[in-house]
């Protein structure tokens, strides 16, 4: 399924950014470089989530399993552009369908453990499914019952196909059949989904080339080597694993390690017994590890760097990090539409510098514009939301809009929001504010909607967040707006307190004035929490936050 223009792909393909090479051909490549080295771990929990022993494969094995699972898929009446929805815990079978439903010449279109009826219905409706991969039941849901409630509504869902039933299916014949089946670079190769905590997932499809470019993105400027240890912190379901750890692993090879779902104990362990050399993590579980009671046991010496991203990690946490075990970091931004920004220790060296500077991308006369036969072909401006005027001025604050041939050419079947998305030169709004800084770089400032305006005056809730996080008794943090008639906004927390921590108003009040924060920004209403609610890739769900406090204002 190609979805790119033929404007486009002449575009980036006369450029020399786009090429013929598909991600299986990279995966071939490795599997006849290193076939006896071990490349795919399960979680060590994975009885327990599926009742399947856990498993290792090298690179000859998972290759055969690949090509069984195609044949067998194709068996089932797969066709060429068929989507087939994946909705499997991390695991080995999970990682390998990525490459079988392609050799198959089909689609995957992954999803979260956690979306229910509501999103697998709208997702199966705008696509078509033609099958529906699941597990019989994780986390004591049904989710092979709630997949048949889905095929008795969409008749284009001919099959539903176990976990189980796949591993069968991996053993299966492998004939050569496959060959005959014709992969473009510029097919598809993932549709994966926003995560809709405001409002219906958006499609995003993106080719073999669209991530081969963001491969190599990573890999030029993020502290990973080819052939690291690499694990996966999150779920292999979108940007945050797919983009940073697993195409990496397809296109360079080593060894990739499985983690599900997130238990701090056991990813610890795996870092360790794994000989973890680089993953990207969130920046609440950074903390998490950091505040961990026992953190000066950890034997963290194989781990080389990391990359933070989902928010902008705080300064103290990169500090501790490189004190204790001399792990370097990079900050990474970037979205399920393909948009991707990396500062990392080569271009921004100084420590304090790179936690909130990404460099500002085909800026006309800065030193990025031609840093690399990479990144020259990114173009990143920022516009004022409500003029469209471009903002360049030091400490100017707008909408980042994108331009590469990472992006997508638009949301699947959705041209209404395409078309809101894109102007005319093809540059995509991410939505996001980010901030003219010094040295021609941007720095995230907030989402759109976790802006506080307090009299007229914009508090990022990140970096609320991200100082109270440096407080030794909290644990994890939200800041959100709560209306106010006088000023509009102010600011509220929802903390977690560390295990037998108490922890008050006047407290966080405290700690923020001897941080010299200005006075505006300090929180003026804290509540308590057992855990922040975020959604299944780490990100703090704001709605459900700004509902309760709406509620318990009402009653007020």
């Amino acid at each position: 399924m190609i979805l790119a223009s033929q404007e486009s792909i002449r575009e980036w393909t006369e450029k020399g950014v786009w090429g013929s090479k598909t991600l299986i051909d990279y995966f071939k490549e490795n599997v006849a470089k290193t076939p006896d080295a071990l490349c795919l771990v399960d979680p060590p929990n994975k009885e327990v989530m599926t009742g399947l022993a856990a498993e290792r494969l090298n690179y000859r094995e998972l290759d055969r399993k690949v090509d069984a699972t195609a044949e067998a898929l194709i068996l089932k009446g797969i066709r060429k552009d068929d989507i087939i929805m994946v909705q499997l815990p991390n695991c080995w079978e999970l990682a390998m369908l990525y490459l079988a439903i392609t050799r198959a010449g089909g689609l995957i279109s992954p999803m979260p453990m956690q979306w229910r009826q509501s999103e697998l219905e709208y997702i199966t409706k705008i696509t078509d499914a033609r099958a529906i991969i699941t597990v019989e039941e994780f986390g004591g849901f049904k989710h092979l019952e709630m997949a048949k409630n889905i095929q008795s509504k969409f008749p284009s869902v001919k099959d539903i196909i176990t976990l189980t039933e796949i591993r069968e299916m991996s053993k299966g014949e492998v004939t050569g059949k496959l060959d005959n089946i014709k992969i473009d670079a510029n097919d598809v190769f993932t549709l994966c989904w926003s995560s809709g905590t405001e409002a219906e997932p958006k499609g995003c499809p993106l080719s073999h080339n669209n991530w081969i470019f963001l491969s190599n993105f990573c890999y030029e400027t993020a502290p990973i080597k080819p052939g690291d240890n690499l694990i996966t912190a999150g779920p292999l379901v979108n940007m945050a694993s797919v983009g940073t750890v697993y195409i990496e692993w397809l296109t360079s090879g080593g060894k990739l390690a499985l983690h599900h779902p997130f238990d701090g104990p056991t990813f610890i362990m795996q870092l360790i017994m794994e000989e973890i050399n680089y993953t990207l993590l969130v920046p609440a579980i950074v903390n998490a590890l950091l505040k961990h009671p026992k953190v000066d046991a950890f034997d963290l010496s194989k781990m080389r760097a990391i990359t933070i991203g989902a928010a902008p990690p705080s300064l103290w946490s990169v500090q501790d990090m490189k004190r204790r075990w001399g792990i370097e970091f990079a900050n990474i931004w970037g979205q399920n539409e393909g948009t991707a920004n990396i500062a990392g220790p080569l271009d921004i060296p100084d420590l304090a510098m790179r936690i909130d500077h990404f460099p500002q991308l085909g800026k006309k006369g800065s030193k990025w514009l031609n840093i690399s036969p990479v990144r020259k072909h990114l173009q990143l401006k920022l516009l004022d939301p409500l003029t469209g005027q471009e903002i360049t001025e030091v400490g100017g604050v707008g909408e980042l809009w994108y331009k590469g041939p990472n992006v997508i050419p638009g949301y699947f079947k959705r041209p209404d929001i395409t078309k809101k998305a894109f102007d005319d030169k093809g540059f995509f709004n991410t939505g996001d504010l980010f901030q003219i800084k010094d040295n021609d770089c941007i720095g995230f400032f907030d989402r759109t909607k976790d802006i506080i305006i307090r009299g007229g005056f914009n508090i990022s809730a990140q970096e609320v967040e991200n100082m109270l996080l440096g407080n030794p008794k909290v644990l994890d943090v939200a800041a959100i707006a709560i209306p106010d008639e006088d000023l509009g906004e102010r600011v509220c927390v929802y903390v977690v307190p560390k295990p037998d921590e108490k922890i008050e108003l006047e407290d966080i009040k405290s700690f923020m004035k001897e941080k010299g924060i200005a006075a505006y920004k300090i929180p003026e209403r804290l509540e308590i929490i057992n855990v922040i609610p975020r959604n299944p890739v780490g990100k703090i769900l704001k709605k459900v936050l700004r509902e309760d406090i709406k509620k318990k204002m009402g009653k007020e």
